[in-house]
């Protein structure tokens, strides 16, 4: 980022599908009644999901989607933000709109009327606290290109992209030319490889963006390593990806996680946790957590432990934004 310039408004902009997450508990035998893909997230059509919705038990509606998620833990630890996503003119709608701007996050893409309705993600949570994602995209995925604020794109620090958006045609082409504006403004883009299913899919537009320096900042899971590099081995992946990414972070669940920047490595183990509720938005709140970090200039060290330790609040309940003061979290295990 040019040094001649003045502060960015914004430390974040996120593009992702704007959800709102349907949440019950259930035991395994319904897990395995019902075919899921325990422990993953499947994308389901209308049918699928008033199907599953029928299957649930007492459920509690929580605004989510992975950006947006880690949007609301980077505002709690006094992030400026900003989300860019659509919601359909219904319910839902409203409920995702206002929670999101009631966490303090700018949010003003309009929304689309008619069907389909806004984006719901079905969630299924064993009593291990493992959560199996079914997703019916709704609305999400068309977002237009002309629904992209690019004033607040060019002013904003990052621009964080979600994986997941990257499935359906038309954000995808969104998420393109706002990498475009990003890149034009000479700001950060980061992106969130999200799943290994959306990396199948997807993964040749991936490591040509990678291959062609348009993205700083790389967030992936272990799995995602493995099938984004065709590695294996955990190391062989990260030094695979590793020079042609200036900031590579792969998480590894209760093993922790690993970050690579300028020659520089840095570990840090997964933060202790009393019980396990639900391990929704664990990578989405390490993002946030780490991305805080970064913005300010802290060590790679430091973006790691904050990444951990709001990774670690938000599987101590239900719901994938943070529920504890994340910035007295930081202030008390960090010092």
């Amino acid at each position: 980022m040019s040094d001649t310039r003045t502060a960015p408004r914004y430390d974040v902009i996120a593009i992702g599908n704007a959800i709102v997450d349907v949440m019950a508990p259930c035991e395994d035998a319904l897990i395995a009644e019902l075919g899921l893909h325990r422990g993953g997230m499947t994308l389901i059509d209308t049918d699928g999901a008033r199907h599953l919705y029928e299957a649930m038990g007492p459920a509690k509606e929580i605004s989510g989607g992975s950006a947006a998620n880690t949007l609301a833990g980077l505002a709690a630890l006094g992030a400026k933000c900003a989300f860019i996503g659509q919601v359909a003119d219904d319910q839902l709608g409203e409920v995702f709109s206002h929670d999101i701007r009631s966490a303090g996050i700018d949010f003003g893409t309009a929304a689309r009327a008619g069907d389909p309705p806004t984006a719901r993600c079905l969630i299924f949570v064993t009593p291990d606290g493992e959560r199996t994602m079914n997703t019916f995209l709704g609305a999400s995925q068309f977002l237009p290109a002309a629904a992209l604020d690019e004033a607040a794109i060019a002013d904003a620090a990052v621009l964080y992209l979600e994986g997941y958006l990257w499935d359906p045609e038309e954000p995808r082409s969104a998420m393109r030319h706002a990498i475009a504006v990003a890149r034009a403004a000479e700001r950060k883009v980061a992106f969130t490889a999200s799943e290994s299913f959306v990396i199948d899919r997807h993964g040749d537009d991936f490591r040509a963006m990678i291959k062609d320096g348009l993205i700083d900042i790389l967030f992936v899971n272990e799995s995602e390593l493995a099938t984004l590099t065709g590695e294996a081995d955990f190391d062989a992946g990260l030094a695979a990806l590793a020079p042609d990414v200036p900031v590579l972070v792969a998480t590894r669940s209760a093993k922790g996680a690993v970050a690579l920047m300028g020659g520089q490595r840095g570990e840090v183990a997964a933060q202790p946790v009393a019980k396990v509720v639900d391990t929704t938005g664990a990578g989405d709140l390490f993002a946030a957590g780490f991305l805080a970090g970064h913005v300010r200039g802290e060590s790679l060290d430091d973006c790691l432990t904050m990444g951990a330790i709001a990774a670690a609040e938000v599987i101590s309940h239900f719901g994938a934004r943070p529920e504890a003061d994340l910035q007295a979290l930081m202030a008390e295990k960090l010092g």
